[in-house]
């Protein structure tokens, strides 16, 4: 049985309604891999769904099963069992309408700002100039205009995600993956990209699904966290983050987003197994 956390007081309700419309739906969904042993079971039944325009965070201990949902969201993965839609379509192979953002930005060196994010497009088959009209919007969107000629190794690490956050938008996904986007950066660049995709996201309404092992970053950029049990993994608890948008950093310190962080801090201090960074 999972438990939801969710604090009366209107002060701290979200000033953005939430969409009631389901975009991501997970019945009775489970993983299982064939090992030397037998059959592994990765994740137990999971049952949830992700609303149109939602920021959603996922986190749990090490080798839980975070990645391997995202994966499975993708369509990256096969189900091993249940039902899995994205807008009400079963989820089979690759998903054209999900963009995809990695720890690693993956940029190709010898591309430029602007030849990187047209990468996407040229996967895609999209028109040249639709293409280029879009990437310069998110380009000045990412706050990177007057970067388009600069190499990744002229970038900050901050700024390699931001263009790989442009890249994953390109094609105007309806739905954002993030697996421990800024996990290699250093506290205060961690920061400074929280609040840069937490603009990003009100800007492009977006759904955005996070994988995260920070505890503070999920509650300070989503809607909901679920937090996810020890393998085989499962939805051990759902967390309605109701704090007003948009957030400052001066929001860490008010005692509701104390409280959300402690409390949920609390099932992996009880187990032992959050290996938060």
């Amino acid at each position: 049985m999972t438990t939801v956390l969710k604090l009366d007081e209107k002060h701290y309700r979200s000033s953005v309604p939430m969409p009631a419309k389901p975009l991501i739906e997970l019945r009775g969904v489970t993983k299982s891999y064939r090992s030397a042993q037998g059959m592994m079971q990765a994740l137990r039944p999971l049952d949830f769904e992700i609303r149109e325009q939602e920021f959603v965070s996922i986190v749990g201990p090490s080798g839980c099963g975070k990645s391997t949902l995202l994966k499975m969201v993708a369509g990256l993965e096969e189900i091993s069992s249940g039902t899995m839609t994205l807008s009400g379509q079963p989820i089979r192979g690759p998903q054209k309408n999900v963009g995809i953002v990695f720890q690693s930005a993956v940029l190709l060196a010898w591309r430029n700002v602007l030849d990187n994010i047209l990468l996407q497009a040229e996967m895609r088959r999209m028109p040249k100039r639709e293409a280029r009209e879009k990437a310069m919007k998110l380009i000045a969107m990412a706050g990177l205009g007057g970067f388009e000629e600069k190499y990744p190794w002229q970038l900050s690490g901050g700024m390699q995600q931001r263009v790989s956050i442009c890249r994953a938008l390109l094609h105007e996904p309806a739905v954002l993956l993030m697996d421990e986007p800024f996990g290699a950066l250093d506290a205060m660049t961690r920061e400074s990209m929280n609040m840069e995709l937490q603009r990003i996201w009100l800007e492009s309404k977006k759904t955005v699904l996070l994988i995260t092992h920070s505890i503070p970053e999920a509650v300070f950029l989503s809607d909901r966290v679920l937090v996810m049990s020890e393998r085989p993994g499962a939805i051990a608890a759902i967390y309605d983050i109701e704090l007003p948008r948009a957030r400052s950093l001066e929001v860490m310190a008010t005692p509701a987003f104390l409280h959300y962080t402690k409390t949920i801090r609390a099932h992996f201090n009880a187990q032992g197994s959050l290996d938060e960074h």
